[in-house]
């Protein structure tokens, strides 16, 4: 005789428990994964413990209690991944097109809670056309749940989007107040009102892909930090940044085995060119510095004047701030100040040590640029590094000009360490610039001004514009040859590695937004 649990386990599978309810077998979409084959290929092999698995809606209204379903459209739980527990939802489009409902959204909030006292990354896998309609504010009210502990969560455990589908309306919310977000270029999108709603009001026609695709939001708003061609690329970058993240605030990321040898790198000398003018990739510079292959760029396509990454130098995960010379000179401008002060702030959240390299002559000039506010967008920069408090070291490889200088990590906003290459420049400005206003009278009465120029140039280039007075002062700490950077800076992340920075008692600061 069947013992009553093993009638009720058959009724479940059968689908005849609870009123009709289904149990769904999800199926393939336009060359996507299903939400169970996401999670298996996020999580390690068995480690996966589902969460929830029997809850069902509770709307009554529209005929919705005759549709049913376990899980009610979303899957959580959690599980290992390379042997660190995490936290996951993966919503199914399978299910009312993956909308959210009340108690869809107790369901994310459930496993955020735990994320949170147990102090361990919370991941998002995105696949939902928004709100369920049917249940009018509760399902809003469990959207504002949501924000409400990102919100508590950040800055206290990982919170990773992967939007792998559709995210309109209030559901953006989400994953703009997360960590990182990863879009899958051509089948996800993201936006407040769908182009049928920009027509209406705007009269603007427009595609789902050209209003919120991957490639506008990794390219023109700066929205999503990373992109990928397919579902399965897409788990294997979430699973990329976790390796250089900890676990939580408190945590630090674990050292990989590196063994020191000769850590000279000779390829870094001839990688600044002659001429001041000539650009050159400041990505060769990373590689020369960091560990073989370790550099994980982030928001690669977005303010390409500054780069920012994830990298490790001897097995030590490292956060990078980079000006780039081969965009717009690496001058410092509205998005690239953004983007750079959202990295470094994130490091900072998570006790990633920050390398910043620099070869910026000055924020970008220009109505568009004032009229825009590159005042607070630059402020933000110069507020996010002279707020980080894990340990921080800057390498001048070229130029340091004007308030630029002072932003990008130097001495004076609380650096730890400060190198610069001997080709460093550090001026209040360009040499011509500046030869042009001091010596402007002994130009202007010179028999002939252009060589005068080129003279007083040269002058003020070997007077002012090196390295050496801002070490004489201390406010460069060394000034070393190119090949020896990486041996130096394992050495100098080695010796912060227990440092202690109390800040003033407040609540909290009033970064310019």
């Amino acid at each position: 005789m069947k013992s009553k649990v093993e009638i009720l386990r058959e009724k479940i599978e059968e689908g005849k428990l609870g009123g009709g309810v289904k149990r769904i077998e999800t199926q393939h979409q336009k060359g996507k994964l299903t939400a169970r084959e996401r999670i298996s290929l996020l999580m390690d092999d068995g480690s996966f413990e589902e969460i929830g698995g029997l809850v069902i809606h509770r709307t009554k209204d529209f005929g919705m209690e005759d549709q049913q379903y376990y899980g009610d459209g979303v899957i959580t739980g959690y599980g290992t991944v390379n042997g660190k527990l995490l936290y996951v939802f993966a919503q199914d489009f399978t299910v009312f097109g993956g909308a959210l409902s009340e108690t869809h959204a107790e369901k994310i909030c459930a496993i955020m809670d735990l994320a949170m006292k147990i102090g361990v990354p919370i991941i998002g896998l995105n696949d939902s056309g928004g709100a369920r309609i049917q249940e009018g504010v509760r399902s809003l009210g469990g959207y504002a749940d949501i924000f409400y502990r990102n919100v508590q969560a950040s800055g206290v455990i990982p919170q990773i989007s992967a939007i792998m589908g559709p995210c309109a309306g209030g559901a953006v919310y989400s994953p703009a107040m997360t960590d990182f977000t990863i879009m899958v270029e051509n089948t996800s999108y993201m936006f407040v009102t769908g182009p049928n709603v920009v027509k209406t009001v705007t009269n603007e026609e427009v595609t789902s892909e050209a209003l919120g695709g991957a490639s506008t939001h990794s390219t023109k708003s700066g929205v999503t930090h990373l992109t990928a061609p397919n579902d399965k690329d897409c788990i294997e970058q979430v699973k990329k940044l976790l390796s250089y993240m900890p676990q939580n605030c408190e945590d630090v990321v674990a050292k990989l085995p590196y063994t020191l040898g000769d850590e000279t790198r000779e390829v870094l000398e001839t990688i600044v060119p002659e001429s001041a003018h000539q650009p050159y990739d400041i990505r060769t510079v990373i590689a020369g510095i960091c560990d073989t292959e370790s550099f994980f760029e982030i928001h690669k396509d977005f303010a390409e004047n500054i780069v920012v990454g994830f990298a490790r130098i001897a097995g030590r995960s490292i956060g990078i701030v980079a000006n780039q010379p081969m965009c717009l000179a690496g001058v410092l401008d509205i998005d690239s100040s953004r983007k750079g002060a959202r990295f470094t702030r994130t490091c900072d959240c998570f006790n990633i040590p920050l390398l910043v390299l620099v070869d910026v002559p000055g924020f970008l000039p220009g109505t568009d640029q004032e009229w825009n506010g590159i005042i607070t967008n630059g402020a933000k920069l110069l507020y996010a590094l002279s707020e980080a408090t894990v340990p921080r070291v800057t390498v001048i490889t070229r130029k340091a000009y004007g308030g630029a200088y002072d932003v990008m990590n130097s001495k004076h906003i609380g650096a730890d360490m400060n190198y610069a290459w001997p080709t460093a420049e550090i001026a209040v400005m360009g040499a011509k610039g500046a030869s042009e206003i001091i010596f402007k009278k002994e130009i202007m009465e010179a028999a002939d001004p252009v060589q005068k120029l080129l003279e007083k140039e040269q002058e003020y280039a070997l007077k002012f514009a090196t390295p050496y007075l801002a070490a004489e002062r201390g406010f460069i700490d060394e000034v070393i040859e190119p090949k020896d950077t990486r041996r130096k800076l394992i050495k100098a992340f080695a010796m912060l590695e227990n440092k202690v920075a109390k800040r003033p008692r407040k609540k909290h600061g009033n970064i310019p937004l």
